[in-house]
């Protein structure tokens, strides 16, 4: 293969979303051999490839504006998440934390029960069990539609967390989320 061939395939597969070293090796080495290449074309248009090494992964950001330059229309679109989404990946984030702190290796999984009852902790009080169970898996189905999370071949109710996660919900998000649960349970508190 030629080195144009597979700097337009890293080009092509960065654009259809995050490439893992693990699961993609032709376009990581791409990226290690002419990551210059890659990064020039994406320049141009104002995106930014963003290579994290030591987790393994690589994915495209609009540029951040520079003061006195003219801003080009972003071509890298924001997603709103709703909060069931939202808190779920801080959540995911935090768990992926503990992991790493805690001396895991490898990958973290987790069951389909462990990601509803985390979820759990956080809804309102409901009779309807099999409800909240419907939308946890609605919401771990959209997590993985995002590429947060992976189903495991063979395992339906197992869940990889991929370390993208870590690009997306930093320490200052879960430090926010922290103070705001903080600050609910202060309000549960004061009403009873």
């Amino acid at each position: 293969m030629s080195d144009e061939h597979a700097i337009a395939s890293a080009i092509i597969r960065l654009m259809r979303g995050v490439v893992y070293q693990e699961s993609d090796e032709d376009t990581w080495l791409t990226l290690e051999r002419a990551g210059a290449g890659v990064r020039d074309h994406f320049a141009t248009i104002g995106v930014e490839v963003v290579v994290d090494d030591d987790e393994g992964y690589a994915y495209l950001r609009s540029r951040p504006e520079v003061e006195g330059e003219e801003a080009l229309p972003r071509l890298v679109r924001r997603r709103t998440l709703t909060y069931s989404v939202s808190l779920l990946l801080v959540l995911l984030r935090k768990r992926l934390v503990e992991f790493e702190t805690g001396g895991g290796e490898g990958r973290l999984v987790l069951t389909t029960e462990q990601i509803v009852e985390m979820l759990r902790l956080f809804q309102a009080e409901s009779t309807n069990d099999a409800r909240l169970v419907d939308n946890a898996e609605t919401t771990i189905k959209k997590a993985a539609d995002l590429g947060f999370v992976r189903q495991l071949r063979g395992q339906s109710d197992h869940w990889e967390v991929r370390r993208i996660l870590k690009a997306y919900v930093d320490a200052e998000a879960l430090s926010g989320f922290a103070s705001k649960l903080r600050e609910y349970a202060g309000t549960v508190t004061a009403d009873e």
